[in-house]
């Protein structure tokens, strides 16, 4: 067995393993509880009563935080010509098509997000075996194949975020830095969870919320009252 380090002793004295805390008790907690020196992100794991191999019971979304992720989100548009300077116009990090398609073939994945529209999409498929395992692949459910790519620009540099449950029915997802205030960490994290309880497959049976869990970059998990976030 490891040896438990200092800081992560300290961390561990803060909490009580036992106690499923409130959302806001937690979104501070986790704020006293990180002791990385750079500015950590958030994360809520959240276990969903569902069965991802079923197709019916696949839960996959977008939703659009109301204070953004506290991340500087690298976005790149593959689009034709006509929409360069409405990608450009919004933000968007790099634009192009034919040029960044051969340079994602030769390894390049150096982006957050990328957005096209369907007109490029038979150019992009091509790129799944690169694009998939990253979770770069756009995908007209996220809002992330479409034709009005300067909107797209601006909700995700705004802070609009895509998440998808996992082979054992959990999502994961960053919702903001320790460096927010407890109430903006608290105000994102419901954003989520309340979006995936509107989420929830009509083939789901039993629990759906099953257990949710906060933490930051290398700090312990603090349990949250699942039953207090559904009521």
């Amino acid at each position: 067995m490891g040896r438990i380090s200092k800081k992560r002793k300290e961390a561990l004295s803060k909490i009580d393993l036992a106690k499923a805390y409130t959302l806001a008790e937690a979104c501070d907690l986790v704020k006293n509880i990180s002791t990385t020196k750079f500015d950590a992100s958030v994360d809520v794991s959240v276990r969903l009563g569902v069965d991802p191999r079923k197709a019916n019971q696949m839960v996959r979304g977008t939703v659009a935080l109301p204070h953004g992720t506290g991340k500087d989100v690298r976005v790149l548009v593959l689009c034709t010509p006509d929409k360069e300077e409405e990608a450009k116009a919004a933000g968007a990090d790099h634009v192009g098509l034919d040029e960044y398609i051969d340079k994602i073939k030769g390894g390049w994945t150096d982006i957050d997000v990328i957005i096209t529209t369907p007109s490029c999409m038979g150019k992009v498929g091509a790129l799944g075996r690169v694009l998939g395992p990253r979770g770069l692949m756009p995908n007209p459910k996220t809002g992330t194949v479409t034709m009005e790519v300067g909107k797209a620009v601006t909700e995700v540099k705004a802070g609009k975020i895509d998440f998808r449950v996992d082979k054992y029915g959990i999502v994961h997802s960053a919702i903001g830095k320790v460096s927010f205030e407890g109430g903006k960490i608290k105000d994102n994290a419901n954003e989520l969870i309340q979006t995936l309880i509107k989420m929830k497959p009509s083939s789901a049976k039993g629990t759906y919320i099953k257990s949710v869990y906060l933490s930051s970059t290398m700090s312990p998990s603090i349990q949250i009252d699942a039953k207090s976030l559904v009521a």
